[in-house]
């Protein structure tokens, strides 16, 4: 699936007609929101604790170079190999020599959105490799053909009958009038055809939620066990991981933790929690016998050096895309973009640039739910009204956008003027619609009207009875 970020309205209209993701969609509100609020209900200190991550991540980045170094020099002296890699080409060129150093034939990978950011898997396949993805979602996304419509849930906007379809058109060997109707089904046949991959791989790659630099140990965090599997079992495990995942101690590694998979699935903590310090040790019965960090940059040092440098402090939970009303709409592919919803609206623009990806940060209402739900209280609202001056600026609203803006400060910079206007219109509306009490059509918000009847005001408007009641 290819994704383009400036195709974002032709996705998002086509996301709203869709009737098997809003049912996808509905499901995710009720599960993961749900799930987050009786989380943090069982845990009192969680707001405390939310501050100390917010401490911990501005912290870090404040002090980025010195930890990476930190964590390289442990990582090196516990046996693992630091690379450091510019761009998404670097990256890339590096894990397939690591490869091809083993003569790898097969590659198994644990969900790694930074795999994604850099399409490590077309890359493999391109040069001989395969790569299997061993987390369920990402499973069946692969075999579909798609990209991850959300960040911690990939295939949250399949139905199971969309899963099983992909069974039967991928497992052929297997007999074709099988049941497939219940999920058990589904993951057992899942698990069957992985199970070799896991043992056959010649080499693992997982992503890391945490770089320690205290210890040089990557940390993931799974529900199925598949990221064990894959670090574990094959000769070679290669971390991928951006620079801003360094934390500067296990204590901080412990906090983020805490409110990590209360935020993102609504678990106390996760299944798996596993924390990896280079290869195996001579008296070690199983795991790795190389260990390699890739550490990727890509826009990342610009993004620091900015006005949303704060960004770099998201922990990729997804609360952000759970509890936004545009992403709860249409969905992860609707954005164009590896990063959906809310943080993927900053941090897409952020390291492509604005140019192409304009209409992302106008896919808010800036009701600042994002922020009220963000474990590291990450200030989503206002970063998206950064790159919102930054397309403006840049020409990049288009015509229609940029004469629209010029209308509207027009009557901004004249506040009695708006008020008066706005007055004159209430009351024109009002007595218009006074017999049926709503309107079918009105000038200039047909976008609103094509969907739904704009009823017809009631009184004054809210500023004029502001001022009315302030005057008393």
């Amino acid at each position: 699936m290819n994704l383009i970020a400036r195709d974002f309205p032709k996705n998002a209209r086509a996301a709203l007609l869709d009737t098997h993701l809003q049912e996808a969609l509905i499901r995710l509100k009720s599960g993961f929101v749900e799930g987050r609020r009786a989380a943090i209900s069982r845990l009192p200190e969680f707001d405390d604790l939310r501050d100390r991550a917010r401490d911990i991540r501005r912290h870090t980045l404040a002090h980025l170079d010195a930890y990476l170094e930190r964590f390289e020099a442990k990582a090196v002296s516990a046996g693992g190999i630091v690379h450091w890699a510019r761009n998404a080409d670097e990256a890339r060129h590096i894990i397939l020599e690591i490869c091809q150093g083993v003569d790898a034939k097969t590659v198994t990978k644990g969900k790694s959105m930074i795999g994604e950011e850099i399409a490590i898997n077309a890359y493999l396949e391109d040069h001989g490799i395969e790569p299997v993805e061993t987390d369920l979602g990402e499973y069946i996304i692969q075999l579909r053909g798609e990209a991850p419509s959300h960040i911690i849930a990939p295939a949250t906007h399949l139905a199971k009958e969309q899963v099983a379809d992909a069974f039967r058109a991928k497992h052929t060997q297997l007999d074709a009038e099988r049941p497939l109707e219940k999920p058990e089904q589904l993951l057992a046949e899942a698990r069957a055809q992985l199970r070799q991959k896991f043992l056959s791989a010649d080499v693992g790659i997982t992503g890391a939620n945490f770089l320690i630099a205290e210890t040089g140990t990557s940390v993931i965090v799974t529900n199925e066990g598949n990221g064990d599997l894959t670090q574990i079992l094959p000769g070679v495990h290669i971390v991928i991981a951006s620079l801003e995942k360094v934390v500067p101690t296990l204590e901080d590694a412990a906090t983020l933790l805490r409110v990590l998979a209360r935020s993102a699935t609504g678990q106390d903590i996760s299944a798996y929690t596993t924390f990896s310090t280079g290869p195996k040790r001579a008296a070690d019965l199983d795991g790795p016998g190389a260990y390699h960090v890739v550490i990727l940059d890509n826009g990342r040092s610009q993004l620091l050096a900015g006005e949303n440098k704060d960004m770099l402090g998201c922990i990729r939970c997804g609360a952000c895309l759970n509890h936004c009303p545009v992403y709860g709409a249409i969905g992860g592919h609707a954005y164009g973009s590896v990063y959906p919803g809310p943080m993927g609206s900053v941090l897409t623009p952020a390291l492509e640039g604005i140019s192409g990806t304009a209409h992302l940060p106008q896919a808010s209402s800036l009701c600042g739910k994002c922020e009220e739900v963000c474990p590291v209280r990450l200030a989503l609202p206002r970063m998206l009204r950064n790159l919102r001056n930054q397309a403006a600026e840049a020409g990049a609203t288009g015509l229609l956008g940029r004469i629209a803006i010029k209308y509207w400060a027009f009557w901004a910079r004249r506040p009695r003027l708006y008020r008066a206007a706005v007055d004159i219109k209430f009351s024109a509306l009002a007595a218009l619609g006074r017999k049926k009490g709503y309107f079918r059509r009105v000038p200039f918000m047909g976008a609103w009207t094509k969907h739904r009847d704009f009823p017809a005001p009631e009184g004054r408007s809210f500023i004029s009875q502001y001022h009315a009641r302030k005057k008393t």
